[in-house]
């Protein structure tokens, strides 16, 4: 009788101590908000309207620089840190890379002519910063100057360029900008830590990001987290700042290599006029 007590009483306690883990057992992390938010990543982006050669009258392509920083752009540069879903711009082009649902191309021509690998990407990027004058940990007032290799990271990128084609379609008597590249764009600095410019590090097509892009939510200014859109729509709403630094020309040149300063600003103005006043001159009132 007592062996049985004692059998009955072990299986009580094995079976209390398999429903105790069992409880403790998490399917995933606690929802971090009041609903679910689902919408955004089963977006997909709105097709092209086809174009047929015969019906485009006119076209310019046009090369533009967007500054993250700007108060307009900066839901492109932020979050620094991937939070809750929301990413910056250049960490979700990076890490599309990473996974290869995105290709890179080299700096060197904006044409697209020749891939790079992320890890051939990144082997690139590291950077050697140096530091002067550093104290000892020996106790003593001595100094040591180092030189530390910084690596990489999306927040290094706070610019980006693109590159597009306007075109006037006689067909649906409409005129669209099309995205065709954009390229990332990092801080250059010298031997001495000192920032000498911009460094173009690679292109990727925009066609080929569509997709991504349309599963990833931007930051919404005012609205919060209801009602954000996508990097795609973001995109094709034309919803950030700009200035041109480029328009196709005979030279091949762009605007930095004939003008500077305030001059440079008032030809990309110029530029970005002669879009407006050549489609409003298609039109009578």
């Amino acid at each position: 009788m007592k062996k049985i007590l004692v059998l009955v009483f072990i299986a009580i306690l094995v079976m209390g101590v398999k429903f105790s883990s069992k409880a403790q057992v998490l399917e995933g992390p606690p929802r971090d908000g009041i609903y679910d938010r689902t919408t955004i990543t089963q977006m997909q982006p709105i097709p092209y309207v086809p174009l047929r050669e015969a019906d485009i009258i006119w076209s310019k392509r046009i090369w533009r620089t967007v500054d993250m920083k700007e108060k307009m752009n900066q839901p492109f540069y932020y979050p620094v840190t991937p939070q809750n879903g929301w990413e910056s711009f250049s960490t979700i082009i990076l890490d599309a890379m990473k996974e290869g649902s995105i290709t890179g191309y080299s700096p060197i021509s904006d044409q697209f002519l020749n891939p790079i690998t992320y890890k051939e990407l990144m082997s690139t990027l590291g950077r050697k910063k140096p530091y002067k004058n550093l104290p000892r940990n020996d106790g003593t007032d001595a100094t040591y100057d180092t030189v530390i290799m910084e690596q990489f990271i999306p927040g290094d990128v706070k610019k980006f360029k693109i590159k597009e084609d306007w075109v006037f379609d006689k067909q649906r008597s409409q005129m669209e900008g099309r995205i065709l590249g954009i390229g990332l764009i990092r801080d250059r600095y010298d031997d001495n830590n000192v920032i000498q410019g911009d460094e173009l590090i690679c292109w990727v097509y925009f066609p080929e990001c569509r997709k991504v892009l349309a599963t990833k939510e931007q930051f919404n200014l005012n609205n919060g987290t209801a009602a954000r859109l996508s990097y795609d729509d973001v995109f094709m709403k034309r919803m950030f700042s700009s200035f041109i630094y480029k328009e196709e020309n005979v030279y091949d040149r762009t605007i930095g290599e004939y003008a500077a300063g305030v001059d440079a600003l008032l030809e990309a103005e110029k530029a970005k006029a002669k879009l407006f006043e050549f489609e409003q001159s298609l039109w009578e009132y």
